[in-house]
């Protein structure tokens, strides 16, 4: 894996460094409600690294500010490789709770609970995707979690996986239900290690496929709105035996949340 220009030798390549207030709350709000990520949230004092947070530090903000409602000691670290993203963030820093560093992959010697990396990983080939992984899971604390994925412009369709030091532990899709015609309409927010394997004879593709025709299916219900299909849709998709990790409470929100195992590319 390339090396960013700089005395720090922070690992990784400069994103676009695009961003919008609120683009990440779907993974925010997931974060508050994942039973991983609350355990990991519990430590005293415990770290959250956003990785690549971009042009402007909105969204890391965004992030400690709806932590901190539920994690009053959580603290959060804004990792950037361009100076310059750096210099803006500390601008909206309030040390120690919220600082801004450059950093990459090796997370500038940080050892988190959590690291968010969104929007990071796209420009990357499937093996260094992976590489990058591993390096950010070997400087977690223990115990810790990375949640990688990728969303939209908006963040109205959002995939991200959650991973430990043992691997990729789940999958999930977030989306505004009302914003689809049909599920595999996230197909192009799928992380790294999933977008290209979205074809026939690989497991995501099928997950898609058969979350299309269970929407499909669902169509009765779309006179109680897109939320209420959806739910019926997750339910189906429960019910064709796929591992589904969550609960109707979060399918009202327009998520899913799988096994890895159920889409892990073969």
């Amino acid at each position: 894996m390339r090396l960013a220009a700089g005395r720090a030798r922070a690992l990784g390549l400069p994103t676009r460094g695009t961003t919008n207030p609120n683009r990440l709350r779907r993974v925010d709000r997931w974060m508050l409600g994942n039973p991983l990520t609350r355990q990991a949230l519990q430590a005293p004092q415990a770290l959250v690294v956003d990785l690549g947070y971009g042009a402007t530090p909105i969204t890391t903000v965004e992030m400690f500010t709806r932590l901190r409602t539920q994690f009053p000691e959580v603290r959060v670290l804004g990792l950037e490789l361009d100076p310059d993203r750096v210099a803006a963030g500390k601008e909206a820093a309030a040390p120690p709770d919220l600082d801004f560093r450059r950093g990459g992959f090796e997370l500038a010697g940080a050892r988190p609970a959590v690291i968010r990396a969104f929007n990071v990983l796209r420009q990357y080939t499937e093996q260094d995707a992976v590489q990058a992984w591993q390096t950010m899971l070997s400087r977690v604390a223990p115990g810790g979690l990375l949640v990688e994925g990728t969303c939209d412009e908006i963040g109205r369709r959002c995939c991200w996986t959650t991973l430990t030091v043992d691997g990729p532990q789940s999958f999930t899709i977030a989306c505004l239900p009302a914003g689809i015609e049909t599920p595999s309409d996230v197909a192009e927010r799928l992380p790294k290690s999933l977008i290209h394997r979205n074809v026939a004879g690989e497991r995501v593709h099928e997950l898609l496929a058969t979350l299309d025709a269970c929407w499909a299916s669902a169509a009765p219900f779309s006179p109680y709105g897109p939320r209420a299909r959806w739910v019926e849709t997750i339910t189906a998709l429960a019910g064709r035996g796929w591992p589904v990790l969550d609960t109707a409470r979060r399918w009202r929100l327009g998520e899913v949340t799988l096994d890895y195992a159920a889409v892990a590319p073969l």
